[in-house]
C-alpha cells in the first residue's frame, strides 16, 4: 500500500513537473492587430509574418491578423496599450509616426510611446509622394508657384499622407491642400483614379510593391514628385529627397530641426509592439523569434515573391529611438503643434 501511494505520488507530481515544463505559448494563440485595412501594404506585412513566426516560438502557437483600422492606426495602438493583456499573446502593426500625436499633447493618445514592447521592424521606411500625371505640377517646384493648391489625399495626422505634405508646405513654401477623412491608403488611391484628390504620400516600398501602381507606372498614370531617406532610391534616381530640397530653398535652421524630428519616423519603419508589462522571459523569446524570422529563408522567399522589403530593426534599436524622440525641446514641440494642426 504505501508503495502504491508513493507511486501515486510521483506520477502527480510528475505531471506536474512535466506541465510547467510546457512552454507558454504551446496550445495558444497570437494575434496581430493590425491598424490599417485589409490589403494594405502594413497589413501585407503583417499576414506574412503571421505564417512565419510560430515555428521560431517554443510551442509552435497559432498566428492570426485582425483589422482595427482607423485614425491612422491610433486606435489599434490604444488597444494594445490599454485593453490587450500583457501576457504577450497580442502583437500591433501601427504606423511609425504616431508618436507625433503624443508629442503635440492630443486627446486621443492613450498610450506611452517609449512604453510599447518594441519587437522590431521589417524595414526603415522611406516615402514619396506620387501626383496624377495629368495636373499641371510636373515637379514639387511647380507646386510652391501655384495659385490653385493640389489636393492630396489623407487618413489623419499620424500618416505620411498628411504630416510630409504639411512638411512641404512649412520646409519650402509648396502649396498642397490636404483633404482627411480617408480610412485607408487604398481608398484615397481610389479617390485619385475618380479625380477627388491628386496626389497621395506613402511608402516607396507599397509603390513598388502592388497594385495599383504597377499598372499606373506601365501607364504614366502618376508621377513622382519627392522622396524621404538620407539618399535616392535607386528606383527613383531623378526624384529630389526632402531634404535635397530644404538645402535647396534654404529653409531656416529652427525648420530644419523640426523636420529631423519628423523624418526620424522613417527610423521606426513598419515597427511590431506589443503591451506594456509582459514578462522578461517572454519579451526577450518573442524579440528572439521575430529576428530570426525575418532572416529565414522562407520568409525571405516569400517577400521576394510579394515585393516587400526586408530591412529589419532590432527592438533595442527601436526602444532607444522611441525615448530618444521624447527628448524634444519645447521649441519644437510647439513648431510640431503648428505643422500638425488642422
Amino acid at each position: 500500500m504505501k508503495s502504491f501511494v508513493i507511486g501515486f505520488l510521483f506520477l502527480i507530481f510528475g505531471a506536474a513537473n512535466l506541465e510547467a515544463q510546457a512552454p507558454f505559448y504551446e496550445g495558444k494563440t497570437i494575434r496581430i492587430i493590425v491598424g490599417l485595412p485589409a490589403g494594405d501594404v502594413y497589413d501585407l506585412y503583417a499576414r506574412m509574418l503571421a505564417e512565419h513566426m510560430g515555428k521560431h516560438i517554443p510551442g509552435n502557437p497559432n498566428i492570426i491578423v485582425q483589422n482595427m483600422a482607423g485614425a491612422s492606426s491610433m486606435i489599434t495602438a490604444n488597444y494594445v496599450y490599454n485593453v490587450a493583456k500583457p501576457d504577450g499573446l497580442t502583437f500591433g502593426s501601427i504606423l511609425p509616426s504616431l508618436y507625433f500625436d503624443q508629442l503635440v499633447g492630443r486627446s486621443e493618445v492613450k498610450f506611452d510611446w517609449p512604453k510599447f514592447t518594441w519587437l522590431g521592424s521589417f524595414e526603415k521606411s522611406n516615402n514619396l509622394l506620387y501626383m496624377r500625371s495629368d495636373t499641371p505640377f510636373k515637379t514639387i517646384h511647380d507646386v510652391t508657384k501655384t495659385n490653385e493648391s493640389p489636393k492630396c489625399g489623407s487618413t489623419g495626422t499620424g500618416s505620411p499622407s498628411y504630416y510630409l505634405v504639411k512638411l512641404m508646405n512649412e520646409s519650402i513654401g509648396a502649396k498642397f491642400e490636404i483633404v482627411t477623412g480617408y480610412k485607408g491608403g487604398q481608398e484615397i488611391d481610389l479617390a485619385v483614379e475618380k479625380g477627388e484628390v491628386d496626389c497621395r504620400a506613402f511608402t516607396v516600398t507599397t509603390y513598388f510593391a502592388r497594385e495599383p501602381f504597377i499598372s499606373w507606372r506601365k501607364k504614366n498614370f502618376v508621377r513622382v514628385l519627392f522622396q524621404t531617406g538620407k539618399t535616392r532610391d535607386t528606383r527613383l534616381p531623378e526624384v529630389p529627397t526632402v531634404q535635397e530640397l530644404i538645402e535647396q530653398y534654404k529653409t531656416p535652421e529652427g525648420t530644419k530641426r523640426m523636420a529631423a524630428l519628423v523624418l526620424a519616423s522613417g527610423e521606426f519603419g513598419r515597427p511590431i509592439i506589443a503591451t506594456p508589462g509582459i514578462p522578461a522571459d517572454r519579451v526577450k523569446m518573442l524579440r528572439e523569434a521575430f529576428s530570426k524570422t525575418l532572416s529565414d529563408p522562407a520568409l525571405l522567399a516569400d517577400a521576394k515573391k510579394r515585393r516587400l522589403d526586408i530591412d529589419p530593426t532590432s527592438a533595442e534599436d527601436l526602444e532607444s529611438l522611441a525615448k530618444e524622440v521624447f527628448t524634444a525641446n519645447r521649441e519644437l514641440i510647439e513648431r510640431m503643434k503648428t505643422l500638425l494642426s488642422k
